[in-house]
C-alpha cells in the first residue's frame, strides 16, 4: 500500500464515501484506544494476518478518505456485526456503519461468493432456494399430512389463510434441504391452538439484503413481508427466526412501514420469544420437563437477537425472555452459562452472510471463541434461536473442535417436550 499524500486530506474526506457514515457513526470520537481491536476475534487471527486489517485501523482509514483500500478489504466481509467493537467502544462508536458503508459500496460482481446471487434469487422468485410455488405448496401439504399422522391429528398446514392472528416465514433452506425441521414450529402452533397461515408467495424469511448491505433489496424483503400480512389479514408477524433477519425485517419496519402498525391497524410484530413465552405463561402450551431430564445444557445468545437488538433499537429484553423459556423447559440446576453470555457473549463466527459465505477459515477461526466457551461448560446441549448460528455450531463447529453436544433450536426444545392434549 502506498502512503498517503495527506496533503489533500481535506479534499479526500469531502469526497469519501464515508462522509455521511463518519457522522453518523459517531466516528470522529475514535481516539484510537483500541478497544475495539481487543474484543474482536478477527484481530490477529492466524487467517486474516495476510491483510493485516482490524477494527482500529478500519475506522482510521474510513477517517483519512482511504476508500477504495476499505472498499476492497476482505476484513469487512468476513466481520460478523457481532456489535462487540460498539459494545467495548468507550466512545459510543458505531463502527458497524463503517463497514456496512465499505460492504455496500462493493459493486455487485465482485461481492464475495454466492451472496449476491442469494439476493437476485430471492428478489426474483421470493425464495433464496427457487422453489416454484406449486411446488412448495405440495412440500407443505404433504408435510402437513406426515405430522397429522405422527403427533397432530387433524392437523393441516394452514397456507395463505385469511384473518389469522399469525403470520408465520420459513426458511428456504428446510424447504429445500430439511423439510422436517419445518414441523417444530407447526407443532407448537398446534399445541397452543392458534390461528397461522403462511404464504405460498415470497415466504422466504431471510433477508439476503443485509448479508451484502443492498439495502433496497433489504427493505423489499420487509415490504413483502409486509404486504402479505396485508393481504392475509393477519394480526400479528413473528419476526424471522435468523437473528440476523429478524434484525434486518425489524429495522425496515421500524424506519418505513411503521404506519402499517398500532391499535388502529390491527396489525403488530413480535420476536418469536414474545409469543413462546405468552403462550408458556398462559398455560396455551405446556411441556414435560423430564424429557430433558439430566441433560447438562447451555444457551447461545445470538448477537442479531440479542447485542445488536441493543444498539439498533435499545432493546435488551430477549436475554431475560430467552432464559425464562428455558426455564419451563429444564430443571435450571442443569444449566450452565457460557463464560462470555449475554452482552458479552461471542459470535458464533457465520453472521452477516459468513455462513453461506466463501470465508470457510475465517469462519471456523472465529468460532474456536465459541467453541471454547462450550467446552468449558461441560454441556452436552447447545440451545440456539437463530438458524445461522446452529448450523455453524451444529455443522462446523461440531466437528472441527470435536464437540460432544447436541444442538438444538429453543422451538424444537419446546416441540419435542410438548403435552400435547387429545384431538377434540
Amino acid at each position: 500500500m502506498d502512503a498517503l499524500d495527506l496533503s489533500n486530506l481535506a479534499e479526500r474526506k469531502k469526497k469519501s464515501i464515508f462522509a455521511d457514515a463518519v457522522p453518523a457513526a459517531h466516528a470522529n470520537y475514535c481516539y484510537t484506544c483500541g478497544t475495539c481491536s481487543g474484543g474482536c476475534p478477527l484481530t490477529g487471527m492466524e487467517s486474516t494476518r495476510d491483510e493485516n486489517l482490524d477494527c482500529r485501523k478500519g475506522i482510521r482509514m474510513a477517517l483519512l478518505g482511504m476508500d477504495q483500500e476499505l472498499i476492497d478489504a476482505r476484513f469487512v466481509w468476513t466481520c460478523t456485526a457481532c456489535y462487540r467493537c460498539v459494545h467495548g467502544c468507550p466512545m459510543g462508536i458505531h463502527l458497524t456503519n463503517i463497514w456496512y458503508t465499505a460492504k455496500a459500496a462493493r459493486p455487485r460482481d465482485r461481492v464475495p461468493g454466492v451472496l449476491d446471487k442469494g439476493v437476485k434469487m430471492c428478489l426474483n422468485t421470493g425464495n433464496n432456494m427457487g422453489i416454484p410455488t406449486d411446488d412448495y405448496v405440495e412440500l407443505l401439504q404433504e408435510l402437513g399430512e406426515e405430522l397429522a399422522e405422527e403427533d397432530c391429528p387433524g392437523f393441516v398446514t394452514p397456507v395463505d389463510k385469511v384473518g389469522v392472528d399469525y403470520i408465520h416465514y420459513q426458511n428456504s433452506k428446510e424447504a429445500y434441504a430439511e423439510p422436517d425441521d419445518m414441523k417444530w414450529w407447526w407443532k407448537v402452533f398446534y399445541a397452543a391452538k392458534v390461528d397461522w397461515t403462511t404464504s405460498s408467495t415470497n415466504w422466504e424469511s431471510v433477508d439476503w439484503g443485509i448479508f451484502t448491505c443492498d439495502w433496497e433489496a433489504s427493505k423489499e424483503f420487509a415490504r413483502r413481508k409486509m404486504d402479505n400480512m396485508k393481504r392475509l389479514k393477519a394480526k400479528t408477524m413473528i419476526l424471522p427466526d435468523c437473528g440476523g433477519s429478524s434484525w434486518g425485517t425489524r429495522m425496515n419496519l421500524e424506519k418505513y412501514f411503521m404506519n402499517e402498525f398500532g391499535p388502529e391497524t390491527g396489525h403488530n410484530f413480535v420476536y418469536l420469544f414474545d409469543v413462546l413465552l405468552s403462550w408458556l405463561k398462559e398455560g396455551r402450551i405446556k411441556v414435560d420437563k423430564s424429557v430433558h431430564a439430566d441433560r447438562i445444557f447451555t444457551w447461545h445468545d445470538s448477537c442479531k437477537h440479542g447485542r445488536a437488538a441493543y444498539y439498533a433499537f435499545g432493546d435488551d429484553s430477549n436475554f431475560d425472555k430467552m432464559r425464562e423459556i428455558l426455564s419451563y423447559c429444564f430443571d435450571m440446576k442443569d444449566f450452565v452459562e457460557l463464560p462470555h453470555t449475554k452482552m458479552d457473549s461471542f459470535c458464533c463466527g457465520a453472521g452477516a452472510g459468513n455462513w453461506p459465505g466463501p470465508f470457510e477459515k475465517e469462519k471456523t477461526e472465529h468460532g474456536r471463541f465459541k467453541a471454547d466457551d462450550i467446552k468449558a461448560t461441560g454441556a452436552d446441549l447447545v440451545v440456539v434461536a437463530c438458524s445461522n448460528c446452529r448450523d455453524q455450531i451444529m455443522k462446523n463447529l461440531k466437528p472441527k473442535f470435536k464437540l460432544d453436544i447436541e444442538v438444538k433450536y429453543i422451538w424444537e426444545v419446546i416441540a419435542d417436550a410438548l403435552i400435547l392434549d387429545e384431538a377434540e
